[in-house]
């Protein structure tokens, strides 16, 4: 139980690819994390399951009610609808933002690098993504790499559900870690 006293928010909205969610949040609670789903909206958000929507999941807490000071990590799933909306939302933004600002571990894949160009931290990192957002990484200044999990001083970064198991596995290794002073808002 690695992650006993730890406390990891992810954020999530509809439109979140179902595994991207679900694998992380069962392998942090695994080992001993308490898991908090943030939103954007309260009651439940429903996955993407393969071209439908799929299971759905319950809401803890507001980001607009949420202080990025009571968490240890965040977690951004992808899918295209989730980050999509997510990008648009000053309150998550922020939220983003003062994770970087706090130097705690924050792990994004798929679609999810979309809210770190949004909230204008992926300048300079070196980061992966889903290969369609490429260009938009390269664009915001990020050093896109073509790998399953890319970790550049606590920010951990997946192309898809298949790098899941590396991904957890750095997203655990970094909590495990604390703060990183090299993680900051635009370095």
């Amino acid at each position: 139980m690695k992650l006993t006293n730890k406390t990891v928010a992810i954020l999530a909205t509809d439109g979140f690819e179902k595994s991207e969610l679900f694998e992380p949040l069962k392998a942090l609670k695994n080992e001993g994390a308490d898991v908090h789903i943030i939103s954007i909206k309260e009651g439940d958000i429903k996955s993407w399951d393969d071209k439908n929507w799929g299971e759905s999941i319950k809401v803890d807490k507001l980001v607009s009610k949420t202080d990025a000071s009571n968490y240890n990590a965040l977690v951004l799933p992808g899918g295209v609808i989730n980050p999509d909306l997510l990008r648009i939302n000053e309150e998550a933004l922020n939220f983003v933002k003062d994770f970087f600002r706090q130097g705690k571990p924050v792990a994004a894949i798929c679609h999810a690098p979309w809210l770190l160009i949004s909230a204008d931290v992926i300048k300079n990192r070196n980061v992966t993504s889903y290969k369609s957002i490429k260009q938009d990484v390269i664009n915001a200044g990020g050093n896109w790499q073509d790998k399953e999990v890319v970790v550049d001083s606590g920010l951990v970064t997946s192309r898809n559900p298949n790098d899941l198991p590396a991904f957890i596995n750095k997203i655990i290794e970094e909590i495990v870690e604390g703060k990183h002073s090299e993680q900051v808002a635009n370095a």
